[in-house]
């Protein structure tokens, strides 16, 4: 190869490795070191104070972390309050009544805005919080890459068109997954969450009760269970606010109580029974049921990765004043 030819092979080579390198840089760990540097403290300080005051928090600022970045990624729209002309993701179906904690949200942000004005976004609230309510619940801490800016955009319909249904088989929830960059190894992973936290009845009612044409029950569900769920929600029931844990033995520690009971037939919703469909989920069930550690590992790499999902940084979007409201 000529000298030519070879200056530009190793030019191209760098301009491709540069692009590549200004893609994974796009959030970084202690992004608010210099701007604001309290920031995660005083998340963090408003987690524990939520968590003490009532411990189930810290599932559903988890689980805010996930629907906020599986609809238009992780910009804080899951925030946004809807108005006359507009219904918000927040008043999705799979958001509304079930998700909880923008509170303790609220409170973070304005503590931010007294000290550090239009500096911490919505967004990074949110994945720090996630991350604070893990470890409060003895799962393990991860560093969390900052630097998201908050989204314009809040709609109902894309809640609903790309959140996983509980009732989602393998297949589904694979493909659901891979649509916002994770593999079906991470979506087991990533699963787990299940382990701490509770459900509506109105998700799994449909397992216990009129489940096909020919058997009232999903035959997949343990008996037992299902008998004890036929109690905690009796069929017929009208009180949106019935509740039960989705995994009874711990449903305040982030453990691998979740995938035991995948094992013994006693996933509460349809997609987690559905882990045991196939051989290569089979067997990641089996090693996190039996190592907490690995999952816990796992769990702490897979939630950094899907907090990068198409991210806003630069000058896309803004960081909100207040994080129920555009600016």
């Amino acid at each position: 190869m000529s000298p030519k030819k070879l200056t530009c092979v190793c030019l191209a080579f760098f301009l491709v490795s540069c692009q590549f390198t200004q893609l994974e840089a796009q959030l970084e760990v202690g992004y608010y070191s210099a701007s604001c540097s309290i920031a995660e403290i005083i998340v963090r300080d408003e987690v524990r104070k939520g968590f003490m005051r009532d411990s189930g928090l810290a599932a559903g600022l988890v689980r805010m972390h996930f629907h906020d970045c599986f609809v238009r990624g992780c910009d804080g729209s899951v925030l946004i309050d809807s108005t006359p002309s507009n219904t918000a993701e927040k008043d999705a179906p799979p958001n509304n009544p079930s998700l909880r904690g923008f509170e303790i949200i609220d409170n973070a942000k304005a503590r931010l805005e007294s000290v550090c004005q239009g500096i911490v976004s919505c967004a990074d609230i949110i994945a720090f919080a996630a991350r604070d309510s893990t470890v409060m619940t003895r799962g393990l801490g991860w560093d969390v890459p900052a630097g998201r800016r908050d989204g314009r955009v809040s709609l109902a319909s894309e809640a609903s068109a790309n959140l996983a249904a509980p009732s989602f088989n393998l297949n589904q929830l694979t493909q659901s997954f891979a649509g916002k960059g994770l593999t079906q190894e991470e979506m087991v992973t990533l699963s787990g969450a299940h382990t701490i936290g509770r459900s509506h009845c109105t998700s799994f009612s449909a397992r216990l009760f009129g489940f096909n044409t020919t058997m009232e029950q999903d035959p997949t569900l343990d008996a037992s269970y299902a008998a004890r769920l036929r109690q905690q929600c009796p069929q017929g029931n009208t009180n949106p606010n019935l509740v039960v844990p989705i995994d009874p033995s711990s449903p305040t520690l982030m453990d691998t109580g979740y995938y035991m009971d995948v094992q013994a037939n006693q996933g509460l919703f349809t997609s987690d029974q559905a882990l045991l469909t196939d051989a290569a989920t089979v067997n990641q069930v089996s090693q996190y049921a039996m190592n907490t550690f690995l999952w816990q590992s796992k769990f702490a790499d897979a939630m950094v990765k899907m907090g990068n999902t198409d991210v806003l940084t630069g000058d896309d979007g803004e960081i909100r004043t207040d994080c129920r409201k555009i600016n």
